[in-house]
This record gives structure tokens, sequence and C-alpha cells, in this order.
């Protein structure tokens, strides 16, 4: 009976906050605290109001509800009982639909996908299912496509026959097939020698073939195709000939040279990495690196915080510096410092050398409480904080914006709004492996559907986050030979451990992704690309990318499987400025960490001036010279020149203006686990 007590009591309070008209105060209703507990904590999960008996109900706002919306024509004043605050009176509609609970039935959904995916490592088993089945019934019906493929496999046997056949005559010869540029397995010379010369020529005769039978089959979507395509890839790197004791000559030779102790060695190795996995541990070797010790050590101040991102202002270096100070703005999906590794490869250190003033956004580790945090509120809390206060700071009207990967996104989106608002205080815009441009997005579009992208946001659901755990299961898939395979061929059968550096420890230095912001970035640039077709909204009005006046320096790296270069630049089909483009050499990480005598490195610049017509990337390729060294110089050499005469440093914050120095760099939200 007191239960119901509570509850009949607080039905117009519960239906208060389920809709979010007005908050409640449970000290001013101590008789329905219970409820409202718990409603609080429902709403918290995102679901609906459990007490709900018909999905139409009209709501009309108390006098001190100006805010709320008005639904119906009649108006009733709310009855006053003691200090309880104005409610808004309801009253049901006539309704087709059956009454019922939807929210327990949305939230039995999302709970059962959530478990379910802690099971499939985040894929859609329908996406998938439905891929395959697109598949399997147009190859069905294609007799003719049967056929060629029946002929192909006949082909390659009889290939291999022949090759069998030379090898047992003549020794070596010449391979029957050859393997891709970016396949590495098979380069150690014990590959060419009997009996492994016909085993992994005979995987990649196989392998080839399953190419041919999941692509080119008429009728199939290109994404399904996209899909079968990289799981028969997947499935067959499992069964790699490179996996295996008994047909990897390299383990073979490794295995008798040390008496099996590789294998004691590999089952150690693999025992270390299961008890750290499991106990959420960093891997072997990134306790050497520990950020402000030997990572992100550039000296500095946090001078701005607020509950999304630290400012910190990097101390100068130079007598001299620039009077337009740099803001960069990385990407939240990892951690900051990427771009302040160790002291030989600190973008940031040599910015400072350069006679610059640089500012960088540490982002804050989302939780659950951070749920409902979206794209505009890393856009204002993020960016646009960052920029008033560096350029209060500094007292400059404008300033350069370096963007990284994500964070360059939404500095695209921020400076295209700005750029709309006729607020020009972005001078130069520089985006390291950026996408403003979805429709080539790379491999990373395979998980990129209705389907998945629900399955993903029921997952996220339940938590309020996407774990750093299942984004990096994403990443190594799309490079599994070489993240995941040959790494464990090499630590647990070969041995040996590869040695920990710098890069490879910020890596395993991962973040969360909200709810909100996740479900809104995969949606509404990679699904629908609305920032590329006009459809991106800010401030109820449609932003573009061809707004931006200021000159770009946007760079690409030829091996990036996150930021293809090419889909990097597609900025230029986009804008009305002036793009220097670099294509260096390296991925997503290494491209852009690389310090002047790095070895190996060589990138390709040129300039698109405003009044130049169109290039196509593979032409710009072809008509661009490749320079040796870093690029880090033509950037700085850039900047330089878009920059005014040098000033003195400006102090660090500006305690006068409410942006006094909160503590030392790199901040405390780098820290956040």
């Amino acid at each position: 009976m007191a239960g119901l007590r509570h509850l009949s009591s607080a039905v117009p309070v519960t239906w208060a906050l389920c809709t979010g008209l007005t908050p409640i105060e449970p000290s001013a209703r101590p008789d329905i605290k219970p409820v409202t507990n718990e409603l609080m904590r429902i709403k918290s999960l995102g679901l609906r109001c459990p007490y709900t008996c018909a999905k139409n109900v009209t709501f009309t706002k108390g006098p001190e509800m100006p805010n709320a919306p008005t639904l119906g024509n009649k108006q009733p004043k709310p009855k006053a009982v003691g200090k309880q605050p104005h409610l808004p009176t309801f009253a049901p509609q006539r309704s087709s639909s059956v009454p019922g609970h939807p929210g327990f039935e949305e939230a039995l959904d999302k709970t059962l996908k959530a478990a379910q995916s802690r099971y499939t490592g985040g894929l859609s088993p329908i996406a998938l299912g439905t891929a395959w089945s697109d598949w399997a019934l147009h190859l069905s019906s294609a007799p003719g496509k049967q056929l060629q493929l029946a002929r192909k496999a006949m082909d390659k046997s009889a290939r291999l026959s022949r090759y069998a056949a030379s090898c047992a005559t003549h020794g070596v010869t010449e391979r029957c097939i050859t393997p891709l540029p970016q396949d590495r397995r098979f380069r150690d010379a014990a590959w060419q020698k009997w009996p492994f010369n016909l085993i992994h020529q005979a995987f990649l005769l196989n392998q080839q073939w399953w190419y041919n039978a999941t692509t080119d089959v008429e009728g199939v979507t290109q994404q399904h195709e996209n899909v079968v395509s990289f799981a028969a890839r997947q499935i067959l790197d499992v069964f790699s000939p490179t996996n295996f004791i008994a047909t990897n000559p390299e383990v073979l030779a490794k295995t008798a040279a040390t008496g099996g102790m590789n294998l004691v060695n590999g089952w150690m190795n693999f025992i270390e990495d299961a008890s750290r996995q499991a106990n959420g541990d960093k891997p072997v070797g990134a306790e050497a690196f520990e950020v402000g010790v030997n990572l992100a050590v550039s000296p500095g101040k946090v001078v701005f915080r607020n509950r999304l991102i630290e400012l910190i202002q990097y101390a100068p270096t130079t007598n001299t510096v620039r009077p337009e100070p740099i803001l960069i703005v990385p990407a939240w999906i990892m951690k900051y410092y990427i771009l302040d590794l160790s002291a030989q490869n600190s973008l940031v250190k040599y910015l400072t050398s350069q006679g610059f003033t640089v500012f960088m956004i540490s982002w804050k580790n989302p939780d659950a409480d951070d749920r409902d945090l979206g794209m505009e509120e890393y856009r204002t809390l993020g960016v646009m904080e960052a920029v008033d206060a560096t350029s209060t700071i500094c007292g400059a009207d404008q300033l350069h914006a370096i963007g990284y990967c994500l964070g360059g996104t939404l500095l695209s989106i921020a400076a295209a709004k700005m750029a709309r608002d006729e607020d020009d205080r972005i001078k130069t815009l520089t985006l390291l492996a950026t996408q403003t441009d979805f429709t080539e997005a790379g491999e990373l579009t395979l998980f990129i559907n209705d389907s998945q992208l629900t399955y993903l946001e029921d997952m996220m659901w339940d938590k309020g986050y996407l774990d750093a755990k299942q984004m990096a299961g994403a990443f190594q898939l799309l490079r599994s030979n070489d993240l995941i395979w040959s790494r464990m061929v090499h630590d647990y059968l070969i041995g040996e451990r590869t040695p920990m550096i710098d890069l490879m420890a910020w890596n395993a230095d991962a973040t969360r992704m909200p709810y909100r912001m996740h479900s809104e970035y995969l949606r509404r640039l990679f699904l629908n690309n609305d920032l590329a077709e006009g459809r991106y909204f800010v401030d109820d009005r449609p932003i573009v990318i061809s707004d931006i006046r200021s000159p770009v320096f946007l760079v690409g790296t030829v091996h990036d499987h996150v930021a293809p270069w090419k889909s990097v630049y597609k900025f230029n089909l986009l804008s009305d400025t002036e793009v220097t483009f670099v294509l260096t050499s390296g991925g997503h990480n290494a491209g852009i960490v690389s310090e002047p005598g790095h070895p190996h490195r060589h990138f390709r610049q040129d300039t698109a001036h405003l009044s130049a017509t169109y290039t196509d990337p593979d032409t710009w390729y072809d008509q661009t010279p490749p320079q040796d060294g870093s690029w880090w110089p033509a950037l700085a050499e850039w900047l330089s020149q878009k920059s005014a005469k040098p000033v003195a440093p400006p102090k660090m914050g500006a305690k006068s203006k409410g942006l006094a120095p909160l503590c030392d760099a790199p901040g405390t939200y780098v820290f956040q686990q």
C-alpha cells in the first residue's frame, strides 16, 4: 500500500520528469522521493516512462513554465500544494495505437543487442547475414559467373601443378603468383624452398580465387560486395601457412636453432599478455613510457578548463614569436600527446622552436555521465571556447588552427560556421589526415550502414559510451595481417617481443567515445555525408566548406587506412580557397609524426591557387615530384609566410581576464583512464 501511495502521488511528477518539461526537486515532495530517484535512474539510461498508459498525451504549461511546449488548446491552472512547483497537467488523447509499455520494449531490445555484442565483437550478425545473403543469392542465380569461377579454379590448379613439376625438376623457379606489395608474410627466402614454396603458392592462389568469387557478381550492392570480400579475406588470413608451426619455415628454423625454447618463450608471452588483458593492464613495455616523464614533456601550463577540455599553453623557446598563435585540435579518439610524444619527435616542440606560440586541446576521457555530449558540445565547449581563450591570452585578432583526424573534421565544421557568421579569427587552417567528404572513407565504411549503426548504438546505450577496446578491435581488423597475425607469429611462435616505442605506448593509451557524439559522427558524416552535401546544420542553419576563405594546408599520408589520402584530397572539391596539399610517406599516425631527420621519409607538395582548375588525385600524384625528408619544415615555412612580423612572447595565461594558469602541462585530463 505504501508503494501504491507513493506511485499515486507521484504520477504528475512522473510525467514531468520523464518528458523533461520541468525539473523536480525531491526535497519539495518527500512523499515521492523513492519514485523520483528510480525515475532519475531510468531517465539517465535513456528509457521512456515505464508508467505510460497512452502514447499520445497533451501537455499544457503552467504559469511558471514559459518554455514548456503547449500541444493542446486548453490551459487549466494547476493546483498548488504547499511549496510544490507548478506541474503540467495532461489528458490522454484518443489513439488508434494499442496502449503498451514502449520504454520497456525498447530497453529489452537494446539490452539484448548489447549483451549479444560482447560475443560478436560489436559486429551486427544481421548486417553480415544480409551482405552474405545478397552475395549468395545473386551468385546462385548467375550460372555464367559460376562457370567462370569453375574455369578459374581449373586454371589455378593447372598453374600450381606446372609450378610443382617445375620445382621438382629444376629446383628453384619463378613463382606462379606474386604476393601483393603490402603482403610481407612470404618475403623470407625460406619460403622459396620445397615444400614451403608450394604451400604458400597454393594459399595465394586460393586467396585470389576467393577474391574473384566475392567480387563482380552482378546485382550485389557495392557495400555488400566489400563486406563479403573483407570477411572472406579475414577467414583466409586465419588459415595462412604463416600461422602454423608445421607450415612456417621461419618458425621451424627458429625451433631447431633454440631447441624449442622459442615455443616456451612464446607460451610465456601468451600467458603474460592474456593476464594483462584480463586485468586491464597496458601491454608489455608500455610501463617504460610515462606521460609527463618521457612523453608529453614540452613545458607549459593549463590555462583553461571546462567539463570537456583542458587548454595547454606551451612555453616559448625563442626570444620572439609570431603574433598569431597556433591552436591545435587533436582527435579525441586517442590522447592528444601523439603531437607531443618524446622530445625528439614532438610537433609541439618543433613549432615552438620555429617561433610560434602553441596551444593544445587536451580532451577529457568521457564516461557514462557524458553520454549526451554531441558534436555540437564538442564544437562549442571544445573548439570555440579554446579559440576564445587563445585569442584572449595572446590579444590576437587571428590565429592559425591545426586539426588532426577527427579533430580536423570538427575544426572544419567550426571554421565553416565561423566563416558563415563572418567570424574571421581563423587566419589559416591546417588539416592533418582529415576527411570532410566521406564517400570514399576507406574500409571503415564496411561497418557503416543503418543495421550496423543501430547495433552499435544499442551496444553503446548500455554503458553510455563506446569502449576503447571495441574501437581498437575495429582498427586492427582493417590491418589484421600487420596488427594481429604477424604479431602473434612473432611473439608466440618465434618467441620474441617487438620492442615498445613511444608511438606504440601512445596507441595503447586509448579513450572512450560518448554515445551521442559517436552516433552523430557516424550517421551524419560517414553514413549521410551531410557535411559535404550541405545538410550539416549548426544553429539551425546549414554550413558549407566552400564558405571557408582562409588558406588551407592539407596533409594526407600514403598508407592511411583510417583517412585514405584520396579521401582527404576531396577537400579540393568542396573548398573555394587556396589549398596546399602535402602527401607524405607513412600511415595515419607515423606519417604525421615525421620529425626532421627521420630516415626514409619523403613527401610531395603543391598548391592549388583560387584561380586554378581542379586536378584529380592520380594526375596530381604523377605531376608532383617527391621530396626527401620531413614535411614539418614545409608547414613551418608556410605558416611563417602567412604570419606577421615577430613580437615579444605573450605571458602564460591572463589572470586579469580570468585565465590564470591552473597547473603544469600535461594537465590532468590526459591521465584519465
